[in-house]
Protein backbone atom coordinates (compact mmCIF):
# COMPACT_ATOMS: atom_id res chain seq x y z
CA UNK A 1 0.00 0.00 0.00
CA UNK A 2 1.57 3.38 -0.92
CA UNK A 3 0.45 6.18 1.21
CA UNK A 4 0.18 9.23 -0.71
CA UNK A 5 0.42 13.19 0.16
CA UNK A 6 -1.53 15.53 -2.21
CA UNK A 7 -0.22 19.29 -2.23
CA UNK A 8 -3.39 21.18 -4.39
CA UNK A 9 -5.50 18.42 -3.67
CA UNK A 10 -8.61 20.75 -4.87
CA UNK A 11 -7.00 21.44 -7.76
CA UNK A 12 -7.82 19.67 -11.69
CA UNK A 13 -4.48 17.82 -10.94
CA UNK A 14 -5.16 17.03 -7.50
CA UNK A 15 -8.83 15.86 -7.77
CA UNK A 16 -7.75 13.36 -11.03
CA UNK A 17 -5.12 11.96 -8.60
CA UNK A 18 -8.08 11.19 -6.09
CA UNK A 19 -9.56 9.50 -8.78
CA UNK A 20 -6.83 7.50 -9.54
CA UNK A 21 -6.65 6.63 -5.88
CA UNK A 22 -10.21 5.75 -5.42
CA UNK A 23 -9.91 3.69 -8.34
CA UNK A 24 -7.06 1.31 -6.86
CA UNK A 25 -7.94 1.27 -2.81
CA UNK A 26 -5.86 -2.04 -2.58
CA UNK A 27 -2.80 0.04 -4.24
CA UNK A 28 -3.14 3.62 -2.72
CA UNK A 29 -3.75 5.37 0.27
CA UNK A 30 -4.58 9.26 1.08
CA UNK A 31 -2.11 10.53 3.85
CA UNK A 32 -2.57 14.05 4.04
CA UNK A 33 -4.26 16.87 1.60
CA UNK A 34 -3.45 20.26 1.51
CA UNK A 35 -5.60 23.04 -0.87
CA UNK A 36 -5.51 26.94 -0.74
CA UNK A 37 -9.19 28.77 -0.30
CA UNK A 38 -11.72 26.19 -1.39
CA UNK A 39 -12.21 24.78 1.50
CA UNK A 40 -15.89 22.93 0.33
CA UNK A 41 -14.30 20.92 -1.41
CA UNK A 42 -11.82 20.16 0.81
CA UNK A 43 -13.73 19.21 3.66
CA UNK A 44 -15.73 16.72 0.91
CA UNK A 45 -12.17 15.20 0.34
CA UNK A 46 -11.32 14.59 3.88
CA UNK A 47 -14.51 13.05 4.54
CA UNK A 48 -14.00 10.96 1.39
CA UNK A 49 -10.18 9.94 1.87
CA UNK A 50 -9.65 10.21 5.55
CA UNK A 51 -6.35 11.58 5.49
CA UNK A 52 -4.86 11.99 8.88
CA UNK A 53 -3.91 15.92 8.39
CA UNK A 54 -4.69 18.52 5.92
CA UNK A 55 -3.62 22.68 5.34
CA UNK A 56 -4.82 24.96 3.83
CA UNK A 57 -4.02 28.96 2.89
CA UNK A 58 -4.33 30.81 6.09
CA UNK A 59 -5.98 30.33 10.25
CA UNK A 60 -8.78 31.59 9.28
CA UNK A 61 -9.87 29.28 6.37
CA UNK A 62 -8.45 26.56 8.98
CA UNK A 63 -11.04 27.40 11.16
CA UNK A 64 -13.80 27.30 8.65
CA UNK A 65 -12.42 24.19 7.80
CA UNK A 66 -12.79 22.66 10.94
CA UNK A 67 -16.32 24.33 11.41
CA UNK A 68 -17.26 22.08 7.80
CA UNK A 69 -16.09 18.47 9.35
CA UNK A 70 -18.04 16.28 10.52
CA UNK A 71 -18.50 15.22 14.38
CA UNK A 72 -15.30 12.91 15.09
CA UNK A 73 -13.64 13.72 12.24
CA UNK A 74 -10.27 13.00 13.04
CA UNK A 75 -7.42 15.10 10.97
CA UNK A 76 -5.06 17.36 11.91
CA UNK A 77 -5.57 20.76 10.63
CA UNK A 78 -2.77 23.08 9.44
CA UNK A 79 -2.37 26.79 8.20
CA UNK A 80 0.01 28.48 5.85
CA UNK A 81 3.29 28.36 4.09
CA UNK A 82 4.20 25.69 7.45
CA UNK A 83 1.40 24.07 7.04
CA UNK A 84 1.99 23.35 3.43
CA UNK A 85 5.36 22.04 4.62
CA UNK A 86 4.58 19.58 7.31
CA UNK A 87 2.13 17.81 4.96
CA UNK A 88 4.83 17.50 2.37
CA UNK A 89 7.08 16.24 4.65
CA UNK A 90 4.56 14.17 6.67
CA UNK A 91 6.07 10.61 8.07
CA UNK A 92 3.74 8.58 7.14
CA UNK A 93 3.79 9.65 3.09
CA UNK A 94 5.72 7.08 0.98
CA UNK A 95 5.22 10.00 -1.95
CA UNK A 96 4.39 13.63 -2.24
CA UNK A 97 1.78 14.61 -5.36
CA UNK A 98 3.22 18.09 -5.58
CA UNK A 99 0.35 19.93 -7.96
CA UNK A 100 0.07 23.57 -5.96
CA UNK A 101 -0.41 26.11 -8.70
CA UNK A 102 2.51 29.08 -9.15
CA UNK A 103 5.32 29.80 -6.98
CA UNK A 104 3.49 28.05 -3.84
CA UNK A 105 4.74 24.99 -4.88
CA UNK A 106 8.34 25.23 -4.42
CA UNK A 107 9.12 25.22 -0.79
CA UNK A 108 6.61 22.50 0.20
CA UNK A 109 8.59 20.27 -2.75
CA UNK A 110 12.03 21.02 -1.06
CA UNK A 111 10.49 20.11 1.89
CA UNK A 112 9.34 16.70 0.39
CA UNK A 113 12.79 15.93 -1.19
CA UNK A 114 14.33 17.17 2.19
CA UNK A 115 12.40 14.38 4.02
CA UNK A 116 13.40 11.88 1.38
CA UNK A 117 9.61 11.42 -0.31
CA UNK A 118 9.61 10.06 -3.38
CA UNK A 119 8.02 13.30 -5.90
CA UNK A 120 5.49 12.92 -8.34
CA UNK A 121 6.15 16.88 -9.98
CA UNK A 122 3.09 18.87 -11.66
CA UNK A 123 3.97 22.09 -10.43
CA UNK A 124 6.48 23.14 -13.15
CA UNK A 125 7.37 26.52 -11.57
CA UNK A 126 9.28 24.74 -8.64
CA UNK A 127 11.93 23.48 -11.45
CA UNK A 128 11.20 26.96 -13.23
CA UNK A 129 11.99 29.22 -10.68
CA UNK A 130 15.06 27.13 -8.75
CA UNK A 131 16.01 24.28 -11.24
CA UNK A 132 19.62 23.98 -10.49
CA UNK A 133 18.89 24.20 -6.80
CA UNK A 134 15.90 21.79 -6.69
CA UNK A 135 17.97 19.29 -8.28
CA UNK A 136 21.07 19.70 -6.24
CA UNK A 137 18.50 18.50 -3.51
CA UNK A 138 17.50 15.64 -5.52
CA UNK A 139 20.82 14.11 -5.92
CA UNK A 140 21.88 14.93 -2.23
CA UNK A 141 18.67 13.50 -0.53
CA UNK A 142 18.95 10.39 -3.43
CA UNK A 143 14.96 10.66 -3.88
CA UNK A 144 12.97 9.97 -7.18
CA UNK A 145 11.68 12.43 -8.71
CA UNK A 146 9.01 11.46 -11.09
CA UNK A 147 7.40 13.91 -13.75
CA UNK A 148 3.22 14.47 -14.05
CA UNK A 149 3.13 16.93 -16.40
CA UNK A 150 1.76 15.22 -19.35
CA UNK A 151 4.62 16.09 -21.58
CA UNK A 152 7.13 15.43 -19.42
CA UNK A 153 5.91 12.24 -18.06
CA UNK A 154 5.70 11.27 -22.06
CA UNK A 155 9.26 12.17 -22.29
CA UNK A 156 10.29 10.17 -19.28
CA UNK A 157 8.27 6.88 -20.62
CA UNK A 158 9.94 7.95 -24.32
CA UNK A 159 13.42 7.62 -22.31
CA UNK A 160 13.06 4.28 -20.54
CA UNK A 161 15.56 1.78 -22.00
CA UNK A 162 17.91 4.08 -23.65
CA UNK A 163 21.37 5.49 -23.42
CA UNK A 164 21.33 8.81 -22.60
CA UNK A 165 24.41 9.88 -24.63
CA UNK A 166 22.34 8.94 -27.54
CA UNK A 167 19.43 11.48 -27.14
CA UNK A 168 19.67 14.17 -29.70
CA UNK A 169 16.53 15.64 -28.68
CA UNK A 170 13.75 16.50 -26.87
CA UNK A 171 10.59 17.28 -29.03
CA UNK A 172 7.43 18.69 -26.74
CA UNK A 173 4.46 19.33 -27.93
CA UNK A 174 1.74 21.69 -27.57
CA UNK A 175 -1.77 21.78 -28.36
CA UNK A 176 -2.03 25.89 -29.33
CA UNK A 177 -4.58 26.92 -26.97
CA UNK A 178 -8.42 28.37 -28.24
CA UNK A 179 -6.50 31.20 -30.54
CA UNK A 180 -4.26 29.29 -32.73
CA UNK A 181 -6.21 30.45 -36.08
CA UNK A 182 -7.29 33.49 -34.37
CA UNK A 183 -5.88 36.16 -36.66
CA UNK A 184 -3.62 37.85 -35.01
CA UNK A 185 -5.64 41.54 -34.61
CA UNK A 186 -8.40 39.94 -32.58
CA UNK A 187 -5.76 38.92 -30.19
CA UNK A 188 -5.83 42.20 -28.98
CA UNK A 189 -9.56 41.61 -28.04
CA UNK A 190 -10.02 38.64 -26.44
CA UNK A 191 -12.01 37.80 -23.26
CA UNK A 192 -10.89 36.11 -20.40
CA UNK A 193 -13.72 33.65 -20.68
CA UNK A 194 -12.65 33.29 -24.16
CA UNK A 195 -9.26 32.22 -23.40
CA UNK A 196 -10.71 30.04 -20.51
CA UNK A 197 -12.30 27.71 -23.33
CA UNK A 198 -9.64 25.00 -23.64
CA UNK A 199 -10.14 22.88 -26.57
CA UNK A 200 -8.41 19.60 -25.22
CA UNK A 201 -8.37 19.74 -21.71
CA UNK A 202 -10.04 20.60 -18.25
CA UNK A 203 -7.04 22.99 -16.40
CA UNK A 204 -7.25 25.30 -13.74
CA UNK A 205 -8.03 29.07 -14.82
CA UNK A 206 -3.71 30.07 -14.77
CA UNK A 207 -2.79 27.14 -16.31
CA UNK A 208 -5.47 27.54 -18.65
CA UNK A 209 -4.37 30.95 -19.63
CA UNK A 210 -0.90 30.03 -20.03
CA UNK A 211 -1.82 27.61 -22.25
CA UNK A 212 -3.68 30.37 -24.44
CA UNK A 213 -0.46 32.54 -24.56
CA UNK A 214 1.87 29.18 -24.76
CA UNK A 215 3.48 30.40 -21.62
CA UNK A 216 2.27 26.73 -20.44
CA UNK A 217 4.75 25.26 -23.00
CA UNK A 218 7.72 27.86 -22.61
CA UNK A 219 7.66 26.73 -18.89
CA UNK A 220 7.54 23.23 -19.82
CA UNK A 221 11.19 23.74 -21.67
CA UNK A 222 12.57 25.44 -18.47
CA UNK A 223 11.20 22.29 -16.60
CA UNK A 224 12.30 19.77 -19.42
CA UNK A 225 15.68 21.41 -19.13
CA UNK A 226 16.33 20.39 -15.64
CA UNK A 227 14.12 17.36 -15.21
CA UNK A 228 16.19 15.78 -18.07
CA UNK A 229 19.33 17.53 -17.57
CA UNK A 230 19.70 18.84 -21.58
CA UNK A 231 20.72 21.93 -22.80
CA UNK A 232 17.95 23.98 -24.14
CA UNK A 233 19.29 23.90 -27.58
CA UNK A 234 18.04 20.27 -27.41
CA UNK A 235 14.79 21.30 -26.81
CA UNK A 236 12.29 21.89 -29.59
CA UNK A 237 8.46 22.91 -29.41
CA UNK A 238 5.81 21.70 -31.97
CA UNK A 239 2.24 22.77 -32.03
CA UNK A 240 0.26 19.45 -32.45
CA UNK A 241 -3.37 20.52 -32.10
CA UNK A 242 -5.27 16.97 -31.46
CA UNK A 243 -2.88 16.57 -28.07
CA UNK A 244 -2.55 12.63 -29.13
CA UNK A 245 1.11 12.85 -29.45
CA UNK A 246 2.29 14.21 -25.90
CA UNK A 247 5.91 14.62 -26.44
CA UNK A 248 8.47 12.74 -28.39
CA UNK A 249 11.86 12.19 -28.43
CA UNK A 250 14.88 12.00 -31.28
CA UNK A 251 18.23 9.95 -31.09
CA UNK A 252 21.34 10.52 -32.72
CA UNK A 253 20.33 7.20 -35.41
CA UNK A 254 17.09 9.63 -36.56
CA UNK A 255 14.85 7.13 -34.50
CA UNK A 256 12.01 8.97 -32.91
CA UNK A 257 10.12 7.51 -30.08
CA UNK A 258 6.49 8.85 -29.19
CA UNK A 259 4.67 8.51 -26.17
CA UNK A 260 0.43 8.96 -27.52
CA UNK A 261 -2.45 8.76 -25.73
CA UNK A 262 -6.05 10.42 -24.88
CA UNK A 263 -5.80 13.86 -23.45
CA UNK A 264 -6.61 12.73 -19.59
CA UNK A 265 -4.29 13.65 -16.68
CA UNK A 266 -5.07 10.22 -15.11
CA UNK A 267 -2.86 8.21 -17.86
CA UNK A 268 0.49 9.90 -16.44
CA UNK A 269 -0.80 10.88 -12.77
CA UNK A 270 -1.33 6.68 -12.37
CA UNK A 271 2.04 6.12 -14.29
CA UNK A 272 3.50 8.76 -11.50
CA UNK A 273 2.03 6.86 -8.83
CA UNK A 274 2.37 3.29 -9.86
CA UNK A 275 5.56 3.43 -11.30
CA UNK A 276 7.43 1.19 -12.78
CA UNK A 277 4.13 -0.66 -13.21
CA UNK A 278 1.01 0.53 -15.03
CA UNK A 279 -2.18 0.34 -13.99
CA UNK A 280 -5.58 -0.57 -15.84
CA UNK A 281 -7.40 2.42 -16.10
CA UNK A 282 -10.50 1.60 -17.84
CA UNK A 283 -10.43 4.83 -20.09
CA UNK A 284 -11.37 5.51 -23.50
CA UNK A 285 -8.44 3.29 -26.13
CA UNK A 286 -7.02 5.60 -28.23
CA UNK A 287 -8.36 4.87 -31.83
CA UNK A 288 -5.63 6.03 -34.33
CA UNK A 289 -7.73 4.77 -37.60
CA UNK A 290 -10.70 7.30 -36.39
CA UNK A 291 -8.66 9.95 -36.22
CA UNK A 292 -6.94 9.65 -39.28
CA UNK A 293 -4.91 12.47 -39.25
CA UNK A 294 -2.66 14.27 -36.84
CA UNK A 295 -0.80 17.99 -37.90
CA UNK A 296 2.63 19.35 -36.18
CA UNK A 297 2.81 22.93 -37.29
CA UNK A 298 6.22 25.44 -35.59
CA UNK A 299 5.10 27.62 -33.15
CA UNK A 300 4.49 31.71 -34.50
CA UNK A 301 6.57 33.37 -31.38
CA UNK A 302 4.98 36.97 -33.15
CA UNK A 303 1.46 35.31 -32.14
CA UNK A 304 2.62 33.51 -28.69
CA UNK A 305 5.68 36.31 -27.36
CA UNK A 306 5.33 34.57 -24.32
CA UNK A 307 6.73 31.40 -25.92
CA UNK A 308 10.26 33.31 -26.79
CA UNK A 309 10.66 34.94 -23.53
CA UNK A 310 10.52 32.14 -21.77
CA UNK A 311 13.70 30.56 -24.33
CA UNK A 312 15.22 33.50 -23.93
CA UNK A 313 14.98 33.35 -19.80
CA UNK A 314 16.18 29.89 -20.08
CA UNK A 315 19.22 30.68 -22.44
CA UNK A 316 19.79 34.13 -19.48
CA UNK A 317 19.74 31.59 -16.89
CA UNK A 318 20.48 32.50 -13.04
CA UNK A 319 17.48 34.32 -11.50
CA UNK A 320 15.78 35.59 -15.10
CA UNK A 321 13.40 32.39 -15.14
CA UNK A 322 12.00 33.29 -11.67
CA UNK A 323 11.19 36.52 -12.85
CA UNK A 324 9.61 35.78 -16.38
CA UNK A 325 7.79 33.16 -13.65
CA UNK A 326 6.83 35.61 -11.35
CA UNK A 327 5.64 38.62 -13.94
CA UNK A 328 3.79 35.84 -15.77
CA UNK A 329 1.74 34.99 -12.42
CA UNK A 330 0.91 38.74 -11.57
CA UNK A 331 0.31 39.24 -15.21
CA UNK A 332 -2.81 36.44 -15.72
CA UNK A 333 -4.31 37.30 -12.89
CA UNK A 334 -4.66 40.87 -13.99
CA UNK A 335 -6.44 39.78 -17.43
CA UNK A 336 -8.51 37.63 -15.53
CA UNK A 337 -9.51 40.35 -13.22
CA UNK A 338 -9.97 42.48 -16.77
CA UNK A 339 -7.18 44.83 -15.53
CA UNK A 340 -5.46 44.45 -18.72
CA UNK A 341 -5.40 42.97 -22.64
CA UNK A 342 -4.51 39.14 -23.32
CA UNK A 343 -1.64 40.53 -24.57
CA UNK A 344 -0.65 42.97 -21.83
CA UNK A 345 0.81 39.43 -20.63
CA UNK A 346 3.68 39.21 -22.74
CA UNK A 347 4.58 42.89 -22.69
CA UNK A 348 4.46 43.27 -18.68
CA UNK A 349 6.96 39.64 -18.40
CA UNK A 350 8.99 41.19 -21.48
CA UNK A 351 9.13 44.65 -19.43
CA UNK A 352 9.99 42.70 -15.74
CA UNK A 353 13.06 40.86 -17.65
CA UNK A 354 14.21 43.74 -19.48
CA UNK A 355 14.66 45.81 -16.09
CA UNK A 356 15.69 42.72 -14.00
CA UNK A 357 19.36 43.06 -12.78
CA UNK A 358 21.32 39.74 -13.69
CA UNK A 359 21.66 37.97 -10.65
CA UNK A 360 22.58 34.36 -9.26
CA UNK A 361 19.68 31.53 -7.99
CA UNK A 362 22.49 29.55 -5.63
CA UNK A 363 20.05 29.95 -3.18
CA UNK A 364 16.49 29.90 -2.03
CA UNK A 365 16.77 33.46 -0.24
CA UNK A 366 18.10 35.06 -3.43
CA UNK A 367 15.15 33.22 -5.88
CA UNK A 368 12.65 34.52 -3.63
CA UNK A 369 13.87 37.95 -3.11
CA UNK A 370 13.96 38.27 -7.15
CA UNK A 371 10.39 36.53 -7.54
CA UNK A 372 9.26 39.34 -5.00
CA UNK A 373 10.83 42.13 -6.38
CA UNK A 374 9.38 41.19 -9.91
CA UNK A 375 5.88 40.65 -8.28
CA UNK A 376 6.04 44.04 -6.99
CA UNK A 377 7.24 45.79 -10.21
CA UNK A 378 4.73 44.06 -12.70
CA UNK A 379 2.01 45.01 -10.19
CA UNK A 380 3.52 48.78 -10.07
CA UNK A 381 3.56 48.09 -14.02
CA UNK A 382 -0.13 47.33 -13.94
CA UNK A 383 -0.87 50.51 -12.78
CA UNK A 384 0.57 52.52 -14.98
CA UNK A 385 -0.60 49.97 -18.08
CA UNK A 386 -2.01 51.31 -21.32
Amino acid sequence: MKKIAILGSTGSVGRSSLQVIEQFPDRFEVAALAAGKNIDRLAEQIHRFRPKVAAVFDQHLAKDLVSKLQTGTRVEVLAGPEGYEQVASWGEADMVLSSMVGAAGLKPTLSAIRAKKTVALANKETLVMAGALVMEEVRLNQVTLLPVDSEHNAIFQALQGHRREDLKRILLTASGGPFLNLPTKELESVTPAQALAHPNWAMGPKITIDSATLMNKGLEVIEARWLFDVPVEKIDVHIHPQSIVHSMVEYVDGSVIAQMGIPDMRVPIAYAMAYPERVELNLQPLDLFALHTLTFYKPDLGRFPCLGLAFAACEAGGAMPAVLNAANEVAVQAFLDNRIPFKGISALVAQAMQEHVPTSAADLGSILEVDDWARRRTEEAIGKFG
